[in-house]
C-alpha cells in the first residue's frame, strides 16, 4: 500500500509534530525541520540538496538538523550541519535513526518523527543548550516538495 505526501500526516498529526519540534527547541538551540515529498532516488543526497534549499545551513551555531522523509519509497535520511557533526558521537545519527524507523515499520510515523526530534531535542540541549538570546531562525512547519 503507497502512503502519499498528502496522507503521510493527519492535520492533527502535523500539529503534534511542529509541537514536538517546538519543545525539542525549548531544550536546544539547535534549530530541526521535517521535509516530506514523494519520490526521491538518493535520500541522503536529496536531503543535502534540501538542507541548502531550505537555508538550513545558514543557522549561527552550524546546528540545523533535517530529517528527510520521501513517503511512497519509503526512505529516510537523517543530517545535521558542521556545528553538529563537530560534537555528537557517530552513534549519535544511528540512534535516531533507529528510533525513527522503529516506527515507520509499524506505520506510526507521527510517533516515529516525535520520538526522534524528542531523543534530538534532548541529546543537543548538552552541546548546544537553549538561552534567553535564543532566536528561532528556521520555520517549525513541516516543508513539502
Amino acid at each position: 500500500m503507497s502512503v502519499k505526501v498528502k496522507d503521510f500526516l493527519t492535520a492533527s498529526q502535523e500539529e503534534a509534530v511542529i509541537e514536538a519540534i517546538r519543545m525539542a527547541e525549548a531544550l536546544t538551540s539547535g534549530e530541526i525541520r521535517v521535509h516530506l515529498e514523494s519520490h526521491c532516488d538518493e535520500p541522503i543526497k536529496r536531503a543535502q540538496e534540501l538542507f541548502h534549499l531550505l537555508k538550513m545551513d545558514h543557522t549561527k551555531e552550524e546546528n540545523g538538523i533535517l530529517f528527510y522523509i520521501a513517503v511512497d519509497d519509503k526512505k529516510f535520511a537523517l543530517i545535521g550541519d558542521k556545528g553538529i557533526h563537530a560534537r555528537v558521537e557517530e552513534s549519535f545519527w544511528g540512534m535516531v535513526r533507529d528510533v525513527v524507523l522503529s516506527r515507520f515499520c509499524e506505520n506510526e510515523f507521527q510517533n516515529g518523527l516525535v520520538a526522534g526530534i524528542e531523543l534530538v531535542g534532548k541529546e543537543l540541549a548538552a552541546y548546544f543548550p537553549w538561552d534567553k538570546n535564543d532566536k528561532n531562525e528556521l520555520s517549525d512547519d513541516i516543508s513539502v516538495s
